[in-house]
This record gives C-alpha cells, sequence and structure tokens, in this order.
C-alpha cells in the first residue's frame, strides 16, 4: 500500500475531534502484502521481475511529526508533508531525485485528470443495438453497507494489551434493467489500544492535512466530492460511517485489511476469523475463478454483472456431478498488515525534513 493511500485512510479513520497541535513524535510502521491472489499472481511472474520477488517483502518505516511537518522515511523513499507550505515531498533514494507537489496543484491534476476521462467518453462512437458488455452507469444503483463490530477478544501486541474491533464495507452496484448485481468489499481487522501518549499529535496533523485537501481524495485518483452527487447512496454511507467510526476506542496498533470480491453480498471474513494459508497463496478461489462463478469486475468507471437478483441457488447442479466443490462465493485479491511501534515523543531531528544533498529535482508526473 503506498504511503499516500495510507494518508488517505487515515483522514478517513480520523472522525474524532482533535485540539491539540503538532509538537515532535516518532513511531515506526511496518506494511506487508500478506496474502491475496494478486500476491500470488506476482509471485508467479517473480522468475522474470526481481521487483515482483519482493513484492511480498516487509517495509519498514520510520514517521517523524515537529510541528507542522512529518517524514516518511523507508529504505527506498522520503515523503515530507509540510502544512505550512502546503506541500508533498517525494525523495527516491535509489534514483537521487526529488519531485515537490502543491497541495493546489495536486488538487489541479485531479481535476485535469476528470476532464480528460469525461471529454474521451464523449468521443466514444455509438454502439450497435446489442447488449453492451459493461452497463450504463446511469442504469446502475449503488448501495453501501458500512458496519464496526467490537470482537470483546484481546491479545498481546508490542508488548501492549489490545482489543479487536473489525470494519466491513460493502459496496454493491446492481443494473436497474437486467437486476444483475456485484459487489467489491473491505475488511479491515484492527487491534486497538485505549491509548498511547502523544499520538494525539498524530490524529491532529492527519487532520488538518485532510481539511486543507478538502475536495480532493488523496491518491485515489478523483474528486470524491463529484461522486457523492452523482451516488447519493455514498452520501449516506459517509454519514453512516462516521457513526460507525464512533465505536472505534483508542488507536490501531496493527491492522490486516482484506480488499476483495463477494457474489452473496456478504462482507470477506476478517483476518481472526480465516486465516490465510501460511505460504501467503490466495485463500480459496482465485479472482478469476470467482469471475467465472458471476463476480463483478471492478475497472473505473465500469461495473461488470454476472449475479442474477434474487436469484436462488440451482440445486440440481450441486447434487451432480458427484459431490464437486460449491461455486466460490468470494475471493481475497489482496491482505495488507500494518503493524505500528516504537513510539517515541524526544525531540525530532530538523535533518529528518530536509532534501539529501546531491539530490537532483524532477517534475512530478503530471497523471
Amino acid at each position: 500500500m503506498s504511503s499516500r493511500l495510507q494518508h488517505a485512510l487515515f483522514a478517513i479513520a480520523l472522525t474524532l475531534p482533535a485540539t491539540l497541535y503538532a509538537g515532535d513524535y516518532t513511531y515506526q510502521q511496518t506494511t506487508q502484502i500478506t496474502g491475496g491472489s494478486l500476491l500470488h499472481m506476482m509471485k508467479t511472474v517473480g522468475v522474470f521481475s526481481s521487483q515482483a520477488r519482493h513484492i511480498g517483502d516487509p517495509v519498514v518505516s520510520t514517521i517523524y511529526l515537529k510541528d507542522n511537518r512529518l517524514a516518511n522515511v523507508s529504505s527506498d523513499n522520503i515523503e515530507i508533508i509540510d502544512l505550512d507550505k502546503e506541500t508533498i515531498t517525494q525523495i527516491d533514494i535509489q534514483k537521487k531525485t526529488y519531485t515537490v507537489m502543491t497541495f493546489a496543484q495536486m488538487k489541479q491534476a485531479i481535476e485535469n485528470a476528470n476532464a480528460q476521462m469525461q471529454q474521451q467518453a464523449a468521443k466514444q462512437p455509438a454502439q450497435p443495438a446489442q447488449p453492451a458488455p459493461n452497463p450504463d452507469t446511469q442504469n446502475v444503483k449503488a448501495s453501501f453497507d458500512i458496519k464496526v463490530r467490537n470482537t470483546g477478544n484481546q491479545k498481546q501486541i508490542s508488548g501492549l494489551q489490545s482489543s479487536e474491533s473489525i470494519l466491513t464495507l460493502m459496496m454493491k452496484a446492481t443494473d436497474t434493467q437486467t437486476q444483475q448485481s456485484g459487489s467489491m468489499a473491505v475488511t479491515n481487522d484492527m487491534w486497538m489500544v485505549p491509548a498511547i501518549p502523544g499520538y494525539d499529535q498524530v490524529r491532529d496533523f492527519y487532520q488538518r492535512f485532510a481539511e486543507k485537501m478538502s475536495d480532493a481524495t488523496i491518491g485515489l485518483g478523483f474528486d470524491f466530492s463529484k461522486v457523492l452527487s452523482q451516488n447519493p447512496a455514498a452520501g449516506q454511507a459517509l454519514n453512516d460511517m462516521a457513526g460507525e467510526m464512533q465505536k472505534l476506542k483508542g488507536v490501531p496498533i496493527m491492522q490486516v485489511m482484506r480488499m476483495g470480491t463477494t457474489v452473496n453480498g456478504q462482507p470477506l471474513p476478517a483476518a481472526s476469523e480465516a486465516p490465510l494459508p501460511a505460504d501467503a497463496s490466495p485463500a480459496g478461489p482465485s479472482a478469476g475463478q470467482v469471475a467465472k462463478a458471476g463476480i463483478s469486475s471492478m475497472i473505473p468507471g465500469h461495473f461488470g454483472f454476472g449475479k442474477k437478483k434474487d436469484n436462488p441457488p440451482d440445486k440440481s447442479s450441486d447434487q451432480s456431478s458427484n459431490g464437486a466443490q460449491a461455486q466460490p462465493t468470494s475471493a481475497i485479491l489482496m491482505e495488507t498488515q500494518i503493524t505500528t511501534s516504537n513510539f517515541s515523543s524526544a525531540p525530532v531531528d530538523p535533518s529528518h525534513f530536509e532534501i539529501p544533498a546531491g539530490y537532483r529535482l524532477i517534475q512530478p508526473p503530471t497523471r
């Protein structure tokens, strides 16, 4: 998971009011893709790519917070967010280069991408009078379901006693003409501790960062306000999320997030409920197998549909073929674990927020 996407998830999650201003704070974060069909696929092609071979290796980052600046430092990259200058600096340690993008430039880049997609859509030739492989989005009704469960389970993590909370998010898209539907799902298994001294500064920083970015969804490539205007159900979903997030008490020190697809409208099982095999291969069927069984494939701006609404399962097919396995009902595309540790309020050296000597400034990517 990219650091920008982590920031977006933090901004969504931090719904509690914050009144502190950042001082000095440090902690470490270990992120690792631990399973799913995408990881299995990358390992399969790893014989051709060194980068693919290491896709499942843990990435250890140290986060330094000082006043209104935050630096996320790993062995390959450094990201520096400066709230005063309203800039995001990306440093490539391997190439010895860096880019600087202002918050305004990031918002503009997202707006330009939206405009370009709309222009391309307008240029598409008229489709022949036959069933299209993907229905028009005007005929798609999207519904959302967000829930938080406090399971009562507890365990020691990094020497701290934590309790489990599971967040599930389901998005179901239905073609109003054919009544076919498909679902995308996210499940986040979070282990929370009541409080960590000084961590409120981190909450405050990300909340102010989200406020400055306002109408832009960081790293996800679209204007979220437009999505909400086109999908009223999404606006209600955010209201529901705010209510559900109130059930989360404390600070997550370990999270296991799963993203995938389901056929039966049920959420993906949490990592504690259905652990993946030790070899990190995908649990159950691959994404391709689920697609053949009728799950939707998600491409930006399109939904594929394969499951008839309220269509009961064919019992005769289950009884035939002498005990053949039932059709798969879900697939985990990716499982990612994030563990946070080594919290410290010791003074932070300002050098962590400086560009290393000899590094070359390049233009940030425009797409």
